[in-house]
């Protein structure tokens, strides 16, 4: 009796790559500096999406525009290491290997100025 097998013996495997996520203490994080921004007037929507090897979360002023900011969780070569990346619409503004130090960073931002 031959059993045939769909897969090939000479065919590798790919190891399956997990998903990269935020942890709760992260979008903890992300979310507090989103709901003072939210409470001052100045953000009014979120996404949270997830590409290969990135984790992303989309700061918008407007649902109809395009992000005003993105913080990216990407993985990066090694085990369990992460870049975190914030970006504007046209260009990467700060790297960091601490989430931390990203939402410093975002504290730093120019805020709209309300006229009376």
């Amino acid at each position: 009796m031959i059993i045939i097998n769909s897969h090939h013996s000479s065919q590798k495997s790919k190891a399956k790559i997990k998903p990269v996520y935020f942890s709760r203490q992260e979008l903890a994080t992300i979310l507090n500096i989103y709901s003072k921004n939210i409470a001052a007037g100045e953000w009014r929507d979120y996404a949270l999406d997830h590409v290969e090897n990135s984790a992303i979360f989309s700061i918008y002023r407007s649902s109809f525009e395009l992000p005003l900011y993105t913080i990216e969780k990407k993985r990066v070569k090694g085990k369990g290491n992460f870049l975190f990346i914030l970006q504007n619409r046209q260009k990467k503004l700060w790297q960091a290997a601490q989430l931390q130090d990203i939402v410093i960073q975002l504290n730093k931002l120019p805020k709209l100025v309300k006229t009376s």
